[in-house]
């Protein structure tokens, strides 16, 4: 009996030991995945203060300082983050938890620490088209010129191409690839998360479904804003048809009025808007810029309702093989936006890994 007892006592003393160090670790390892750090700055931009569409230059940032940030005085690489139309920073930090799934990624020794940042390419109308434009701004500027020099020299930033990506979701997909097409020399790796407009699809121009006479009737960009294709088709018109002698919305468009009034499609328009907004229509001029980047890919979600989108990436895909650009083109199971964010999402368990192995840290 007395062997029993002093048994049962051993027994319980030693689960309640493990039961104290299991809560100590679990306590440790949660306290360890919140040492991340979001802080919120702004930058005050010269580049952006020449557009037609009021856009404010002062714009927020949004930036994730790594665990180990505050405890050294190391240096990171740098991860810039291209939010879609009708997002801002606050999406990206907040509602998708990307800081968190960050986090979790470094903990669990998956991905080694760096900074990320998310800028605001929000604007008065739609959003950024990722674009240099007369009308709706210098984006491509601001982000490869201003952007990054800002960032380099307020923080701990390993300050060369090595060691910064640009990734991107949707039109910030599309702005990703933008990027690093033309400024090789300021990145080297890059992720597009279903990027939109890489191609032109199947329907043409006039197979759209845009109210043009609404489009052409609106005395400012207020009365469009109840239309969402006119909106976006508005915004591509102001990003890649600027005309800065065009009140009150300072573009051509791809369907004009001929001299009895009737709205008819501009084909010189839409080419010209085609070749600046289609990616695809730029491999041959960049295809060197793209060759020297260390590390090209981009994915797409199968059931995209806009199947366009999935046929483009296919096709872009191709297209960059047959010009040499080594570069992963994944097609998976999903819709563009149920498949990324999450523990158990594509940016844990494929982006992260994939900036782990070619950013220098």
């Amino acid at each position: 009996m007395k062997y029993s007892i002093k048994y049962s006592t051993l027994l319980f003393r030693v689960s309640l030991l493990c039961f104290l160090m299991i809560f100590s670790i679990t306590n440790t390892y949660a306290q360890y995945t919140i040492k991340g750090t979001i802080i919120s700055d702004t930058i005050e931009s010269k580049i952006l203060a020449n557009n037609k569409i009021d856009l404010d230059t002062k714009r927020n940032i949004k930036i994730y300082l790594p665990p180990g940030y505050s405890q050294s005085k190391n240096k990171y690489p740098v991860v810039y983050y291209l939010h879609s139309l009708f997002e801002n920073p606050n999406h990206i930090v907040s509602d998708h938890k990307t800081p968190e799934i960050i986090d979790k990624s470094i903990s669990e020794n998956r991905s080694k620490e760096f900074i990320f940042v998310v800028a605001d390419f929000t604007s008065p109308t739609i959003g950024s088209f990722f674009e240099n434009s007369s009308t709706s701004g210098h984006w491509l500027d601001f982000i490869s010129k201003e952007l990054v020099a800002y960032i380099d020299q307020n923080y701990r930033t390993i300050p060369d191409k090595s060691s910064r990506a640009v990734i991107g979701h949707f039109m910030g997909g599309r702005g990703a690839l933008a990027v690093g097409m033309q400024y090789p020399n300021i990145f080297s790796v890059v992720y597009a998360l279903h990027p939109v407009a890489t191609g032109s699809g199947y329907l043409p121009r006039v197979s759209l479904d845009i109210d043009w006479q609404k489009i052409h009737a609106a005395k400012s960009y207020e009365d469009i804003n109840e239309n969402v294709m006119a909106k976006i088709f508005t915004g591509v018109c102001q990003a890649f048809l600027p005309n800065s002698n065009r009140p009150p919305l300072y573009c051509d468009f791809l369907f004009e009025k001929d001299e009895n009034g009737t709205l008819k499609l501009n084909p010189k328009n839409v080419r010209k808007e085609q070749k600046g907004f289609h990616l695809d229509e730029r491999l041959d001029e960049y295809a060197d810029n793209l060759r020297n980047l260390k590390a090209i890919a981009f994915d797409w979600a199968r059931f995209d309702q806009t199947q366009a989108h999935v046929i483009s990436n296919r096709r872009f895909s191709k297209k960059l093989m047959d010009i040499g650009v080594e570069h992963i083109g994944e097609e998976f199971v999903g819709d563009p936006w149920n498949k990324y964010w999450g523990e158990d999402g594509r940016i844990a368990k494929r982006v992260l890994p994939f900036l782990n192995e070619h950013l220098k840290f």
